[in-house]
């Protein structure tokens, strides 16, 4: 909390004059949605005595971002359900000065001031500040080569839905829309748009959606997406945006009466950085636990700010939600003076990919590579609930471990139900520290009809603990070449009805039940077993290793297998539906 005196009350505008309190502290915080707003009612609860203004660029504050797409589709029919407060109800409720369609332009520090500019007719002033809180969220990126008058639509606002939803109003029942980008608000797009009725191609510049999944977790999605009638075309650029198509890197030609652009987001940090506030290594105006920038009296949230990896503590954007609520409440508690450090970020997020749900949390299987660190990983395909109850669906689950200490470093999971509360039970493990392996032990809800009597959640325990003991060994899909490279023998070990979701080229079938009888028909030579989803071979590997084989387990079966090679060749097509 700042040293310094009480300043003066805030320089206002005159249609936002308020009587003086003398020695009443003034906060000012830029951005009025997550974050911001977050800071300002929690800092009013802590603080009667505070004088507390927002400034929001657009012209509704405290909105629900998050659910914009599915008012485009009409899930939300209700557009005003999207607007949680006004200007007026936060006046009278909170006692809040929450001035809309006004734009910070400027910051001085030295002064304590911030230069306003209002939009509505260019009037600027300053406003003084004993502490200062950022949360101007980030800006799209927008399409290379964009035609004047093209229709192309970014969604972050308000705003941006009305003129969405007007250019949608004239698209035709059976008009196109190209999507650019496949992240999280791409598949969105997409999804709400197709239940609009509309024809929607997905156009991703990377070899699979969703990049906080590794590419065999997401091949799912791609073709899931391209049964519903969406088409995906991966690792294709757009070149051009014309008035009635866009231009593809290929040179193909795709239909487009609209446009959205969801090609990710570039923080807001423009003021912050022209104020000479730090900008940390991840792109962000750099903070510390307690969201202080290197200026004490200045604070920075949201997806704006940067966040400490609760992996290896870098700095990272992290651009949720969730993240941007607590912060600004903590942000507020410093102020009020019962500063408590943040927890480091873990990026649990999920997603709805037009019914079929996938979720992560901490790193991917790519980056923990990437980052140096020698990782082991399991693959599981559970069922949702017991198979004998009614209504199960299959889960496809990803487990990612240090080899080093068993530390969970993250995880990943694609279903259509019991996605999320198995996301949200190893992101819960991993904020508490437990090991890997201690997922076995965890006692969880069950009843035939939510769970199984072995929840996913403790197999992927089991697997973990299988592989820190060494009762295990296991090599991923991506390896399998390798092996039989080097002379190894791929058994197939499923029952015999099995075989006809397919095989894995060269593999030799052997029931489990066979293994005794014809195990010497590949001894001297390394094998490498699989079943369908990683259990049955489990049992095969443990008999072939006592029978003397040196013998490892091709981790999530032929399932994982699957996955992975459809992944692959959909990052080599040109055109992927």
């Amino acid at each position: 909390m700042s040293s310094v005196p009480p300043r003066r009350p805030a320089d206002r505008f005159e249609a936002h004059a308020a009587p003086e309190r003398d020695g009443a502290r003034t906060t000012v915080i830029v951005g009025g949605v997550a974050g911001g707003m977050s800071a300002a009612t929690r800092l009013r609860r802590l603080d009667e005595q505070r004088e507390i203004i927002v400034l929001e660029r657009s012209r509704e504050v405290s909105f629900a971002n998050c659910g914009l797409p599915y008012h485009v589709s009409g899930v939300i029919a209700d557009r005003d359900a999207l607007s949680l407060q006004s200007p007026e109800r936060l006046a009278a409720r909170f006692r809040i000065d929450a001035r809309v369609r006004h734009e910070v332009v400027a910051i001085d520090r030295d002064a304590r001031t911030v230069t306003v500019r209002r939009l509505d007719d260019d009037a600027t002033t300053e406003i003084a500040y004993d502490e200062l809180v950022l949360s101007p969220g980030a800006a799209p990126r927008w399409p290379a080569g964009i035609a004047t008058d093209a229709p192309v639509h970014a969604l972050r606002t308000l705003d941006d839905l009305d003129r969405l939803m007007a250019d949608l109003d004239r698209v035709p029942a059976d008009g196109a829309v190209v999507v650019i980008g496949g992240g999280f608000i791409g598949l969105e797009m997409a999804d709400n748009l197709y239940r609009r009725g509309l024809g929607v191609t997905l156009v991703q510049r990377g070899a699979h959606l969703l990049p906080s999944l590794d590419e065999e977790m997401a091949a799912p999605i791609a073709d899931h997406l391209g049964a519903l009638g969406i088409e995906v075309r991966l690792g294709r650029v757009t070149t051009a945006v014309g008035i009635d198509h866009v231009v593809l890197d290929d040179g193909s030609r795709v239909r487009a009466d609209l446009v959205i652009a969801a090609i990710g987001v570039t923080p807001e940090t423009a003021l912050a950085a022209a104020a000479g506030l730090t900008i940390g290594a991840g792109g962000g105006i750099a903070v510390d636990a307690l969201h202080r920038t290197s200026d004490p009296a200045i604070f920075a949230i949201g997806d704006a700010a940067e966040k400490r990896d609760a992996i290896d503590g870098s700095g990272r954007l992290v651009t949720l939600a969730g993240l941007a609520n607590r912060h600004g409440r903590a942000v507020a508690d410093t102020i009020a003076g019962d500063a408590a450090p943040s927890r480091p970020a873990l990026g649990t997020a999920i997603i709805d990919a037009a019914g079929l749900t996938a979720a992560s949390v901490g790193w991917t299987e790519r980056v923990a590579r990437e980052r140096g660190r020698d990782v082991r990983v399991v693959h599981t395909h559970p069922s949702s609930h017991a198979t004998y109850y009614p209504g199960a669906s299959p889960l496809s689950m990803k487990l990612v471990i240090d080899t080093a200490d068993d530390r969970i470093l993250g995880a990943q999971a694609v279903g259509t139900d019991g996605v999320d509360k198995r996301i949200d039970v190893v992101a819960t493990a991993m904020s508490a520290g437990l090991a890997a392996s201690a997922l076995a032990d965890l006692e969880l809800a069950y009843a035939p009809q939510y769970g199984s009597a072995k929840d996913p959640i403790n197999m992927l325990g089991y697997v973990a603990r299988n592989l820190a003991s060494g009762d295990d060994r296991v090599i991923q899909w991506h390896e399998l070449d390798h092996e039989l490279a080097t002379g190894a023998v791929l058994l197939d070990v499923r029952a015999e009805a099995q075989l006809a979701e397919g095989t894995i080229p060269g593999a030799l079938w052997i029931p489990v039940e066979s293994l005794r009888e014809r195990h010497a028909e590949f001894a001297g030579r390394r094998v490498v077993v699989h079943c369908r989803v990683g259990q049955g071979a489990h049992t095969a590997a443990r008999l072939l290793s006592e029978l003397g084989h040196d013998v490892v387990n091709l981790d999530g079966g032929f399932l994982t297998w699957r996955d992975g090679q459809r992944a692959r060749s959909l990052a080599e097509l040109p055109l992927a539906a």
